[in-house]
Formats: C-alpha cells, sequence, structure tokens
C-alpha cells in the first residue's frame, strides 16, 4: 500500500496536464473569438473563488491556521505571479505567436524552476551520485527538446482533406516584417510568463510551510487575482460591452477553466508542491504540450510536424531521468533517516535502564 501511495502525486499530476491540455484547446476558441484576455482570467478566477470557497470552508474549517499579514502578502503576490500577470502574458503571447509555439515555452518551466531553485538550496546535484547525473541528464534533455520543438518545424506528418485542412491565417494579409515584429514580441512575452510560472512553483513551496492548507490558500490567491485583472480590466478599457460573452461556448470555456483549471489544478499542484517539492511539479509542464496534440490534431485538424514528435520524445525522455533522479534522492533521504534512528534506539534504552538501576 505505501509503494501505491508514492505514486499518487505521479498519477495527481498526470490528471493536471490532462485537464490543461483540454484548456489550451478552450484558450484557442476564445482568443479566436476576440474575448477581451483580462476579463477571460477575471471571470475564470472568479468562478473558481465561489466554487472552492465552501470546500475549503468546511474541509479546512479546524485545521486552517491563523492569516497573517505576512501571509496575506505573499498570497497576494502568488496571485499576480501565478495567475493574473502569468495568464495574460500566455494569452497574449499565444495571439501574437500561435498556441503550438507558446506550449514549447511551457516546455523550459521544469529547467527554469530547477536552476531557480538552486540558489535556495530547494534543489541540489551532486554529479558524485547517479541520481544528481540522472538529474543534471534529464534537465538537458528537456532544454534540448524544447529548443527541437521551438525551432524545428520538419515536415508535415498528416495530410488532410480540403474539408479538413485549417483555414489561412489572418497574418498572411499582414507584411512579412509586421509578422516578424509580432512574432518576436509574442516571444519575449511568452518568455517573461514562464519565469512567472517558473517562480510561482518557488514562492508556493515557500507559503505551503506557513500557510499549509491548499483549498484556502488557493480560494485566497484566485479572489486576489480575480481583483486584480477587474482593476486592471477597468483601467484599461471601461466600455460595458466587453463583459458579454460573444459565444454560448466561451461561457462554459470560462466555467471549465475556473472550476478546473485555476480550481482543482492549482489545489493538486499546491499539493504537490508540499509533497514532492517545485521542480517535481514542475516538471510535468512538458506533457500538456504532448496531451494537447492528441486533441488538436483530430478535432482542430491542426498539423502535426516531425519536429514536434522527436522534440516531445526527447522533452519525455528527460522528464523520465529528472524524476528518477529526484525518487532515489528521497528514497536516500528515508534511509538515511531510518538509519539514524536505528542507531539512536539503542542508546535511548541504555539510558533507560541507567535510570531503573539508579537506586
Amino acid at each position: 500500500m505505501k509503494s501505491y501511495v508514492e505514486w499518487y502525486p505521479i498519477f495527481i499530476m498526470l490528471a493536471i496536464d490532462f485537464a490543461f491540455a483540454i484548456s489550451n484547446i478552450l484558450l484557442k476558441k476564445i482568443i479566436l473569438d476576440g474575448m477581451n484576455h483580462l476579463v477571460f482570467i477575471t471571470y475564470r478566477q472568479t468562478i473558481s473563488t465561489i466554487c472552492l470557497a465552501p470546500v475549503a470552508f468546511f474541509v479546512e474549517k479546524n485545521t486552517r491556521p491563523k492569516l497573517t499579514p505576512q501571509i496575506l502578502c505573499n498570497l497576494f503576490l502568488s496571485a499576480i505571479v501565478g495567475a493574473s500577470l502569468t495568464q495574460y502574458l500566455f494569452l497574449l503571447g499565444m495571439e501574437y505567436t500561435s498556441a503550438t509555439f507558446s506550449c514549447a515555452f511551457v516546455n523550459m518551466v521544469p529547467v527554469i524552476t530547477f536552476l531557480m531553485a538552486l540558489p535556495f538550496g530547494l534543489e541540489t546535484i551532486n554529479i558524485k551520485h547517479g541520481s544528481g547525473i540522472a538529474k543534471a541528464v534529464g534537465t538537458l534533455k528537456c532544454v534540448g527538446g524544447a529548443f527541437l520543438l521551438t525551432f524545428y518545424k520538419g515536415i508535415p506528418l498528416i495530410h488532410f482533406s480540403d474539408q479538413q485542412s485549417v483555414s489561412p491565417s489572418s497574418e498572411g494579409a499582414i507584411s512579412s516584417s509586421k509578422i516578424k515584429e509580432r512574432w518576436i514580441l509574442g516571444s519575449l512575452v511568452l518568455f517573461a510568463g514562464t519565469l512567472l510560472w517558473s517562480s510561482w512553483f518557488l514562492l508556493q513551496s515557500f507559503i505551503g510551510k506557513k500557510y499549509p492548507c491548499k483549498y484556502s490558500s488557493t480560494v485566497i490567491m484566485t479572489f486576489f487575482s480575480a481583483i486584480q485583472s477587474a482593476v486592471l480590466t477597468l483601467s484599461i478599457d471601461r466600455r460595458l460591452s466587453i463583459w458579454v460573452p460573444k459565444e454560448k461556448i466561451d461561457m462554459l470555456s470560462i466555467i471549465y477553466t475556473g472550476l478546473i483549471g485555476s480550481g482543482m489544478c492549482y489545489v493538486g499542484m499546491t499539493w504537490c508542491v508540499k509533497k514532492r517539492g517545485p521542480v517535481f511539479t514542475a516538471a510535468f509542464s512538458p506533457l500538456v504540450q504532448v496531451m494537447a496534440a492528441m486533441f488538436d490534431v483530430p478535432i482542430l485538424h491542426e498539423q502535426l510536424h516531425l519536429g514536434s514528435v522527436i522534440g516531445s520524445a526527447i522533452v519525455i525522455a528527460g522528464l523520465y531521468f529528472l524524476l528518477w533522479g529526484k525518487n532515489r534522492e528521497m528514497q536516500k533521504v528515508v534511509h538515511e533517516t531510518e538509519d539514524k534512528k536505528e542507531k539512536e534506539l539503542p542508546f535511548k534504552d541504555l539510558e533507560t535502564n541507567s535510570e531503573y538501576r539508579i537506586p
């Protein structure tokens, strides 16, 4: 039974990536419908707050620690870093480039998180041990796979009929120089979003120690994010028309991404960060693109290229090495702790016996 429990974080992260892959398709539809990005984020975070608040109140009623000003400030910062600004940057970057290209930047999150965790002592690399070598190799493989996904397209692998082919992009009417400028700007925006997303995992690791309530912390974070997005929206555009969804499916997308994407997925990631650390949780990010391709090709009829397949395979291989190294390190820590307890136990027994012998 203990061995099954150790697999729980992996199963949960796979389910989270699957949910994010579905959200990726819904986000494409929202962008095509022209919905205001900040309005979408406001609705999404509001729905997440409303749905999770009763769960947090009843489930963590007796275990919730006192909220201090420091914890509230950290959760406010977490809302900016992990929800409001990150989601806006990724939506903006997706609009300027493409959904596939934006997913490629998500593949860099594990590596950036790992590198950012090193100075804070949350992660270490010991090249003298096999686990350290595996983590280093896995990190390099993820980087290589991410760059291949980004810069190498390759030949198309699927030939759609004329009826199934994707409609030509509106960018055809735009000059090539304008497209290049938008692509460069989108790349910079996506890179900034990747840095913020990686920072959120580290920040959540710190918050989890001070306020270990995954439901309550997620509710407070999404509440702050909804307020931040609403204030920013009203300061930029005060037209009431932008708050009305253009299509019915847009409202369904908002409900799904709010309840699942910003609600349960953030709860699950918070729990995984607490159990296995920020790098373990971030290491599953590249699988979102792989799972999204499972829907993009048959449903949206997006083309699958050789570079995407090879890059995804390299990323998955790197992910396996990284997780194997993390698992070996955890096993080593557990064994060292058990050995230390076994060595201390005889000394405690001797001390107890000597106390009884004292007249």
